[in-house]
């Protein structure tokens, strides 16, 4: 049974900095590009970010770039999110999960090529 299970999601302030963490258990790591998306109250679910199976090549939405970075631990099979400079816009419960259609991220992230949803993580962004 193929599981993600988000976690590192708190209180932060305005130009803090947040790891996530998705630990991925029932399919090994490095066969799948493994993406984080975001929901906001009232908003519709965004593509964040991700990262590519075999190269690891990465790919980020523009409302987060040069702010938040994606890597991966295949050994711990273990998907990171790390967020910088964070803003009151980057509220949200953050999900991951692993793209079933293509092993090679590509910008924007399509939902419906994911599945594996986590339960997801609150980050809450505010003063």
């Amino acid at each position: 049974q193929v599981q993600f299970a988000e976690s590192g999601g708190t209180l932060a302030q305005p130009g803090g900095s947040l790891t996530l963490s998705c630990a991925a258990s029932g399919l090994v790591l490095h066969d799948y590009a493994i993406g984080w998306f975001r929901q906001a109250p009232g908003k519709e679910r965004e593509g964040v970010s991700c990262i590519s199976a075999s190269d690891s090549s990465t790919v980020y939405a523009d409302s987060v770039k040069g702010r938040f970075t994606i890597s991966k631990d295949n050994a711990k099979s273990t998907v990171y999110l790390q967020m910088n400079s964070l803003e009151p816009e980057d509220t949200a419960v953050y999900y991951c999960a692993a793209n079933l259609m293509r092993r090679r991220c590509d910008t924007p992230l399509r939902g419906y090529e994911y599945d594996y949803w986590g339960q997801g993580t609150q980050v809450t962004v505010s003063s």
